[in-house]
Formats: structure tokens, C-alpha cells, sequence
């Protein structure tokens, strides 16, 4: 594993909180995420995939980062050996898409400026807000989309099934206002093309634990999906994004379990 120091000065006052963060080709985007953070935590870690050659560490290291250098190890297990670099009281977990608004910033810092309030939890939620084709996207199953990613350091741990990580909190959950804003949808083809590693990914953990597709989910799930994502979740306030937001995860639960379906009877063939 190679460490690189961060090279980026140092204002002194800032919060006891480690930012950590893994990432792979991510030069185009990582910078705005540890810009969003660099002025006031204390110190930034990001384990990178060791086979980065895109330019993600020297943009890091600009933002004042410690940059490490791993093989890949899935989403789970790397997210914890980012995790295991943090030095500070308080942990805010990061991925290189997302950004710190100025709204949950502040609030970050008034919660710190109480410390019989912060204190109260062990961890932290707040809203996640994904921008898709030129707006926000505030309605629908994409939102609220809170995340738990502030606790104190040594009460969480990543947890889940890869891609979905999910962090376990050991003590009570406190809800913040201020929005993470999500920048994963550089385009179209790109979500698209996230869609069958993703499915392919549900398709196995279905698998293992035995679980096979009916008629029925191939047939209620995707239009249930649309349904409450489009109305029950308001997503039609959205505009036209949020019509192809609904449409997409519609089509992704109906190649879920069609996947799932095929997978069971091509097992089952002589």
C-alpha cells in the first residue's frame, strides 16, 4: 500500500471529523466532492483503486487529501479500510459523486457548536438530492434517499451486499435538514449502463439464498415500482426527468426478476 501526504495547507480551526472516501477513475468529479469539505473537517483519507492512472490522486492531494493506494476489494470491505485510516472523533463518509451543500455544512457546524446535542446519537442522516439531466430530482423513490453518513468514529461499521453497502450504526440515529447533493448521472448512457452489473448483482444474492421470479413479480413489481414512484411519491412533480426516473427503476425491477427468472430455469435444464 503506498501513501501519499497531502501537500494542501492546513487552516487550523476545524472540526474533529475524518472524511473518508474510496474512489477509482474519478478526476472529473472527485475535486468538486473534497472542495465541498477541504475548509473545515480536519483531515480528508481516500483509498484508491491501485490501478487509478486517470490523475484522481494528484486532484485529491490538491484538496488537501491523504491518498492510499489498494486493490480492490469490493464495495463493503473498501469502504472499511478507508473506515480503519480515520484519526478524528467523528466520521463523514463520502463518496467522489457527492457534495456537502452549504445548507447541510452549516448545519454540521451548529450541531458541533453544541456538544450536549451532538452527542445525543451515535450517527447522523440527512436527505440525498441526485441531479439527473438538468435538475434536482426532489419527488419520487430517488428522494428523500437519506444517507447515515456521520457518526462517531468506533460506533459504525459498513455492512450490506456488494454494490449496496449499507453502514450499521450501534446506538441511535439523529436526522439532519441539509441535502447531500448526488452528482451520479453524468448522462443517460452512463445510468444505463450501470444497470446490468446491478442486476446482475441482485441476480446472485436472489440465487444464493434460493429465491426464484414468478409471474407475479415479473409482472406487479415493475408496474408497482412506476406506479409509486411516479404518483404515490409525487414523482410527476419532477417533469420529464421525473417520468424517466419512474420509467428507469421500472425497467430495472423488470430486468431484475426477468434475470432472475431465466437464471432459475437455465439451472434447471438437463
Amino acid at each position: 500500500m503506498t501513501v501519499v501526504k497531502a501537500t494542501a495547507d492546513q487552516p487550523t480551526a476545524r472540526l474533529p471529523i475524518s472524511v473518508c472516501m474510496i474512489a477509482g477513475a474519478e478526476a472529473a468529479r472527485i475535486g468538486r466532492s473534497l472542495e465541498s469539505v477541504a475548509g473545515w473537517v480536519t483531515d480528508i483519507h481516500v483509498v484508491l483503486n491501485e490501478d487509478v492512472a486517470d490523475g484522481t490522486d494528484e486532484v485529491a492531494k490538491k484538496c488537501g487529501a491523504i491518498v492510499y493506494r489498494e486493490s480492490w476489494k469490493g464495495h463493503v470491505a473498501q469502504k472499511n479500510s478507508a473506515l480503519a485510516k480515520a484519526t478524528q472523533p467523528w466520521v463523514l463518509g463520502l463518496d467522489a459523486d457527492e457534495v456537502v451543500s452549504a445548507d447541510l455544512q452549516s448545519e454540521i457546524v451548529r450541531l458541533f457548536e453544541n456538544p450536549t446535542a451532538l452527542d445525543l446519537h451515535a450517527a447522523y442522516t440527512f436527505p440525498r438530492c441526485t441531479w439527473v439531466c438538468g435538475r434536482f430530482i426532489r419527488h419520487g423513490d430517488w428522494y428523500p434517499d437519506r444517507q447515515t453518513r456521520l457518526w462517531k468514529r468506533g460506533l459504525a461499521k459498513w455492512a450490506g451486499e456488494n454494490p449496496h453497502d449499507k453502514l450499521e450504526v450501534d446506538g441511535s440515529v439523529g436526522r439532519l435538514r441539509g441535502e447531500l447533493l448526488h452528482y451520479s448521472v453524468q448522462s443517460l448512457n452512463q445510468q444505463l449502463g450501470k444497470i446490468p452489473s446491478y442486476t446482475d448483482a441482485f441476480v446472485q444474492q436472489r440465487r444464493a439464498r434460493g429465491q426464484r421470479a414468478g409471474w407475479g413479480a415479473l409482472f406487479f413489481r415493475p408496474c408497482w415500482t412506476f406506479f409509486r414512484g411516479y404518483f404515490l411519491r409525487l414523482g410527476f412533480l419532477d417533469g420529464w426527468q421525473g417520468y424517466y426516473v419512474a420509467r428507469m427503476n421500472a425497467f430495472t425491477a423488470l430486468t431484475r426478476y426477468t434475470k432472475l427468472r431465466e437464471a432459475s430455469e437455465t439451472q434447471s435444464e438437463p
